[in-house]
């Protein structure tokens, strides 16, 4: 005899459909745990990692490594944008990108320059001039940060002076913005002590690191046996306890 009574039909579909989804979820939060491990070993593995040559890695870099390189060009004059992202730190800086061009080639180079701190006002922080004539830089050739949809269209090209402001950096406008083909990563510059600007290796998941997606997970994961037991616990049936006599 079952110690269960019959569930309803849409009491069943309830339960299965709440426990995938927490399952999923929980598989959802270990990938992203490990793709953020996966990006600090690329980074840690890049920043030891002997100097290649540009123009072997330039057009089609490989896709899970950041290869560290020595190029040599110029700045274009005053050509700098800025990324005013909220993720930056609470004093209102900004991430400064200036385009390279490279003896020999058509496309321009994006140089992240690094982190501008601000002084906890709305204002910009001032933005150094910079360096004429020929520079050599060296640095890690990253993926451009990730990018959503900006409401309103193309922010930079409603502004008619540099530095030009955005809230993602978005490879296409950029293009666009100076009329040259941009090649598909930039030039992210290693740390100089001498720099005013702040410049990690290391991306910041200070604030949702991999051990809190690996919490989240255990969290989804726990509220799935949650619901089978729930539905377990309704449907059990109830011991008819003997009439006194």
């Amino acid at each position: 005899m079952s110690a269960f009574r019959r569930p309803a039909w849409w009491s069943v579909l309830l339960t299965v459909a709440g426990a995938l989804l927490f399952v999923r979820l929980g598989f959802w939060q270990l990938h992203r745990a490990a793709e953020k491990e996966a990006l600090m070993r690329r980074y840690a593995t890049a920043a030891s990692a002997p100097l290649q040559e540009f123009d072997r890695v330039a057009a089609s870099p490989p896709a899970q490594a950041y290869p560290r390189v020595r190029v040599t060009g110029h700045y274009l004059p005053g050509r700098v944008y800025l990324l005013d992202n909220p993720r930056h730190d609470a004093l209102g800086g900004v991430e400064v990108y200036a385009p390279v061009e490279l003896a020999g080639h058509a496309r321009l180079l994006l140089a992240d320059l690094g982190f501008l701190p601000g002084n906890g006002t709305d204002a910009t922080p001032q933005v150094p001039p910079l360096p004429a004539g020929s520079v050599e830089l060296e640095g890690l050739y990253v993926p451009p940060p990730g990018f959503a949809l900006e409401m309103g269209g193309d922010a930079l090209a409603r502004q008619t002076a540099y530095p030009k402001k955005t809230i993602f950096l978005d490879m296409r406008q950029v293009s666009g913005d100076l009329g040259r083909p941009l090649f598909p990563r930039l030039l992210a510059l290693d740390p100089d002590p001498a720099a005013i600007y702040e410049r990690k290796r290391m991306p910041d998941f200070s604030s949702m690191p991999p051990s809190r997606h690996r919490a989240y997970a255990f969290q989804w994961f726990t509220f799935a046996l949650a619901a089978v037991v729930i539905f377990l616990v309704l449907h059990r049936k109830r011991r008819s306890r003997p009439r006194a006599s």
